[in-house]
């Protein structure tokens, strides 16, 4: 072989490999999975039990509680809204499964679903604000996030709710070869919503929904109808969220899903998810509740200070906003 047919040979293969390192840096959350790889390196470096067993499962439960409020959170911003009260749905949601389970008797596999449904009628609460009524949704959202966190003071008093039970501790405490539950349903979650969100009409009307209101209206969408869901879902995915914690814990706590709101925005937004709508990944937010997780464990395993680590989680929320930024100006 000469040198020129050896150069016209190598020439198609550098330029896939071009074509596909240019794709892949347009993929929304190419940058979140390169941070995380790096923060991953970064942690098993710097400490000796980063990669054990026990603290990977420690990570992966932690990812999927806050990512399950994420992928809710995920849905309303990609029709241009906002909810920030996803973490007091969650709490009120865990109490009021909790509730279920203990004062009135319900089966431990029926809490689950039960919880769901509450969680989404507290969503669709919000949604008939935001879509039938036409009320802005952060201040919709910030008044209830205050009535869910005082109902939820009001029916516990302030007191946990417990014990739950060993029966329905396996949500939360349990595993599935191995892989703890409520990581299984996290990654299940994020396989149907990918599904939906890439294979239904209802998912690309959420898309259209956010990208161009207006012009969604003129397609003949049914707009109101697409922004109700969302937020229903919302709320739906906090509510699971919450009781897998409660779960966990073996107790409906007053306190479940205080912090998860900047975790779940966060978490979207580091995904590529914009708070303009109309443009999001479910695999980012997954990696984005993936790479806090590992942020929160990595300080605690370096004995950061916990006020420290508010501080970088706030920067890490800035840090995604201008992100955002600059990706919508490009």
């Amino acid at each position: 072989m000469t040198a020129d047919s050896h150069s016209a040979a190598s020439a198609p293969r550098s330029s896939r490999r071009a074509g596909l390192l240019a794709r892949f840096w347009r993929w929304e959350a190419s940058g979140i999975l390169v941070a995380l790889i790096v923060l991953i390196a970064v942690l098993s470096i710097a400490t000796d039990n980063f990669l054990s067993t026990y603290n990977i499962s420690v990570v992966a439960r932690q990812a999927a509680f806050v990512g399950l409020v994420a992928l809710g959170q995920t849905l309303v911003l990609l029709v241009g809204g906002i909810d920030l009260s996803v973490g007091a749905a969650a709490g009120l949601s865990a109490i009021v499964g909790s509730l279920l389970l203990t004062m009135f008797g319900v089966h431990p596999y029926l809490v689950i679903p039960l919880t769901m449904a509450f969680g989404l009628m507290l969503g669709l609460l919000n949604g008939v604000f935001v879509a039938g009524l036409r009320l802005n949704p952060f201040i919709v959202t910030l008044a209830t996030w205050e009535i869910f966190a005082g109902m939820t003071l009001v029916i516990t008093k302030g007191y946990p709710i417990r014990p739950l039970g060993d029966t329905f501790a396996v949500f939360g405490k349990g595993d599935i070869f191995g892989v703890p539950v409520p990581v299984v349903i996290f990654i299940a979650a994020g396989v149907i919503l990918i599904w939906m969100l890439t294979q239904t009409r209802f998912g690309r009307n959420i898309f259209a929904v956010g990208g161009n209101r207006d012009a969604a209206v003129l397609a003949g969408i049914h707009v109101r109808y697409v922004e109700l869901i969302a937020f229903g879902m919302a709320g739906m995915f906090a509510a699971l969220a919450g009781i897998l914690f409660a779960s966990r814990m073996d107790a409906g706590q007053p306190s479940v899903g205080e912090g998860w709101l900047m975790g779940a925005i966060t978490a979207a937004i580091l995904g590529g998810t914009s708070l303009r709508g109309g443009q999001g990944s479910i695999v980012g937010t997954m990696l984005g509740a993936l790479l806090l997780a590992v942020l929160a464990n990595g300080t605690v395993l370096l004995n950061v200070s916990g006020f420290w680590q508010r501080v970088i989680v706030g920067g890490v929320v800035l840090i995604a906003v201008l992100v955002d930024l600059f990706r919508r100006r490009n």
